[in-house]
């Protein structure tokens, strides 16, 4: 499977909201605390499929830095100082495509763990 490009990323930063269109016209608007939260770091997703961090008190977070990585991907830096995870585009597009059950299973787990989105 080919991966498709993206062509455009726009940042609303009052809604906190990162704004991804891809070549085939797939358009997201994704959420700065869902891109948090779901980071592709080692430090969010672990080096193995039971290692994720479940990631509180992010809901006012918003983007700081947009920096292109090549042509495959961008760092986000989040103004909680996360930088470590490079959003491809093709995490990118998961995280598009599965958003209402990414952002239903983190509240889930929130609520399991007793934790809160409020810093």
């Amino acid at each position: 499977m080919s991966e498709t490009r993206c062509e455009e990323i726009r940042y609303n930063k009052a809604e906190k909201v990162l704004h991804v269109t891809f070549e085939d016209g797939k358009a997201f608007s994704l959420p700065a605390e869902l891109l948090r939260v779901e980071s592709p770091s080692a430090e969010v997703q672990g080096h193995g499929p039971d290692e994720k961090t479940l990631v509180a008190g992010r809901r006012h977070v918003g983007i700081m830095k947009i920096e292109p990585v090549g042509n495959y991907a961008v760092r986000l830096t989040f103004d909680d100082l996360h930088d470590s995870g490079l959003f491809s585009w093709t995490w990118l597009r998961h995280l598009g495509e599965n958003q209402d059950s990414l952002w239903n299973t983190y509240l889930a787990a929130l609520e399991a763990a007793g934790k809160s989105r409020e810093p």
